[in-house]
């Protein structure tokens, strides 16, 4: 039996299905954006004579400005229209595409690498925000199953896409599609999705600086681990700043009506249990597409494209179940399919340690991946659901904070690739971490009562 929807406040959630396709490929685009450069990377770095430890500037200047503005993001599409905040960050992300593709030096890349993640991180709120209003009850668990059906495609399209266009007409190319893609969501957006109404509601600047501080001290962290190992003090300075900046938050907003995303919300069970289920589901998604390409190119010395084809299993499998997940959290319930897709992926997760421990055949690490991917599918979307039905969810700031939590979870789980490679290649043992951490996920999802 389907848990009751009950409302979000944003409007009456019988939006047409064609309002959709915008918000997809928006979506889409956003997703390509980020991962488009994985595959020509190396090349890019080469021609413009840099550094392999600078190339991480060219992910992380998209990465990190995308993650830490997600709540601030959020809160502006409240402020201002979520339609309009998705129209703008359409804009910024086509003259921040161009922009790279033009670029004739690393400072210029990653500037404009920035301004994508800027435009991404506005748009990731605004499109579930639209979601949320105009798709309610079932409709909306279908409309979300589509929404993390378009993750998968663009996480599965993208390091093919950029690979193939360097390949072919030079890197500066890889960033050229992201243009027209910009302008065609923008111009359906105008044409089918309802422009509705924005709310006043003040900002609290202490509370949003500090959260977005905390934010980036934390990734900023994790994500030098990568050029500076695990064990620097800059790293663990970064993380403990952060730490300790959350705290200084969550103290300054306790009981103010007036906060930025008031604490007692964070802890509704709806929105916990989402927020922890999807971190753990994140954690290892991002630690299985860094590690597995790592594992086949350096113990198996397999070329990149054969890499790449064998990782693709998993975005496909995504892809493919996303809107499968809808239908059966309209059937069953999204607790149930959140535990059934937790439960699948702490098989996929095992198998992939066992399979990585005994050098075990391709095949084997084919259904590993997608028994992974199937269970990102089925947690990612009763995940999401849970959090646009919680109160914290019918902010933006808190639809920001989760999307926080889903790439900082990502982030943490190639911080902890990262720290195993530097110390000896243990890939057994990283991978029985993330089923580990998948558990933990698994144990999340039965806080409250059940249905909530």
């Amino acid at each position: 039996m389907a848990e009751p929807d009950p409302g979000d406040g944003r409007g009456a959630g019988r939006g047409s299905w064609a309002a959709l396709v915008p918000l997809l490929l928006g979506t889409f685009t956003g997703t390509v954006a980020n991962t488009i450069v994985n595959v020509p990377l190396t090349l890019i770095l080469r021609d413009l004579d840099a550094s392999i430890s600078s190339g991480t500037l060219v992910v992380v200047g998209f990465t990190l400005p995308f993650a830490v503005l997600l709540p601030l993001s959020g809160w502006l599409g409240d402020r201002c229209g979520p339609r309009r905040v998705f129209l703008a960050a359409m804009l910024l992300l086509g003259i921040g595409s161009a922009g790279a593709g033009l670029a004739g030096d690393l400072a210029s890349l990653v500037a404009m690498r920035a301004v994508q993640g800027v435009a991404t991180a506005a748009m990731l709120p605004a499109v579930m925000a639209l979601i949320a209003s105009l798709f309610g009850g079932g409709r909306r668990g279908r409309a979300l199953g589509l929404w993390a059906a378009a993750n998968g495609v663009g996480q599965a399209a993208g390091p093919t896409l950029g690979g193939g266009l360097a390949t072919w007409f030079g890197w500066h190319a890889v960033f050229w599609p992201v243009v027209p893609l910009c302008a065609a969501a923008a111009a359906l957006a105008v044409r089918f999705v309802p422009a509705g109404r924005a709310r006043p509601v003040p900002l609290d600047r202490r509370g949003a600086a500090l959260l977005t501080l905390a934010a980036g001290l934390g990734l900023g962290g994790t994500s030098a681990a990568a050029t500076l190992g695990a064990t620097s003090p800059l790293v663990w300075g970064g993380v403990l700043a952060g730490l300790l900046t959350a705290a200084a938050y969550a103290a300054t907003s306790r009981g103010r009506p007036d906060a930025f995303l008031p604490p007692r919300l964070l802890l509704e069970a709806r929105y916990l249990r989402s927020c922890l289920s999807v971190l753990a589901q994140m954690f290892c998604l991002g630690a299985t597409l860094l590690a597995v390409p790592v594992y086949l190119t350096t113990q198996r010395h397999t070329g990149t494209l054969y890499a790449g084809a064998v990782l693709l299993s998993l975005p496909v499998v995504m892809s493919v179940l996303g809107p499968v997940t809808g239908v059966l959290m309209e059937r069953l319930s999204p607790r149930a399919v959140l535990r059934g897709g937790l439960l699948i992926l702490i098989a996929g997760q095992g198998l992939v340690a066992a399979v990585l421990a005994a050098s075990g055949a391709v095949p084997w690490l084919l259904a590993a991946l997608a028994l992974t991917g199937a269970g990102v599918a089925f947690v990612q979307t009763p995940a999401a659901t849970g959090a646009t039905r919680s109160d914290a969810g019918r902010r933006g700031a808190g639809l920001g904070l989760f999307n926080l939590l889903r790439f900082g979870g990502s982030a943490l789980g190639a911080a902890w690739v990262g720290a195993v490679l530097d110390q000896a290649p243990a890939f057994g043992v990283m991978f029985a971490v993330c089923a580990a951490t998948a558990a933990l996920g698994l144990l999340a999802s039965f806080a409250g009562p059940d249905p909530a």
